[in-house]
C-alpha cells in the first residue's frame, strides 16, 4: 500500500513539475518583450523567482526521491523502457538548469534572448512529456 501512496505523490509531483515547466518559459516570453527596469520587467521577476522556488524546485526534487525510490522498490531499474525514461526526465532536469540560467538572466537584467527563443523553449518539455508518459503507459521495451 506505502508503494501505491508514493506513486500518487510521485504523479502529483510530476504534475506540479510540469506545469512550472510549461509557465515559466511563457513567462520569459512576456518578460523578453517588456523594457528592463519597467514595473512590469519587476513584476515578471518576481512571478518568475516564486514560481522556481515555491513549485518548481521542490517539485523536482520530490518527483526525482520518489522516483528513485519506486524504481528500486519496484524493480524497474532492469526495464529497458525505464532506461529511456530516466534519459528523458535527465533532459528534462537539464533543461530546468537552462530555466534557472535563463531567470538569473533576467533578474540581472542581462537577458539576450528574443521572445521567440523562449517560445521555442517551451515546446521543449511537451515533447519530453510525451515521451515519458508514452514510455510508462505502453512500457514499448
Amino acid at each position: 500500500m506505502l508503494y501505491l501512496w508514493l506513486k500518487a505523490f510521485h504523479v502529483i509531483a510530476v504534475v506540479a513539475w510540469m506545469a512550472g515547466m510549461l509557465y515559466l518559459p511563457r513567462l520569459f516570453v512576456y518578460h523578453a518583450d517588456t523594457p528592463r527596469g519597467s514595473i512590469q520587467s519587476e513584476t515578471f521577476k518576481i512571478m518568475e523567482r516564486r514560481l522556481l522556488k515555491a513549485i518548481i524546485n521542490p517539485a523536482m526534487i520530490v518527483t526525482w526521491v520518489l522516483g528513485l525510490y519506486l524504481l528500486w522498490d519496484g524493480g524497474w531499474y532492469v526495464s529497458g523502457w525505464m532506461h529511456a525514461k530516466i534519459a528523458l526526465v535527465l533532459i528534462m532536469s537539464g533543461l530546468h538548469g537552462v530555466y534557472v540560467r535563463r531567470l538569473k538572466d533576467f533578474a540581472a537584467d542581462k537577458n539576450t534572448k528574443p521572445a521567440k527563443y523562449y517560445r521555442i523553449l517551451n515546446e521543449v518539455p511537451t515533447v519530453l512529456m510525451i515521451g515519458i508518459v508514452i514510455l510508462v503507459i505502453v512500457k514499448p521495451f
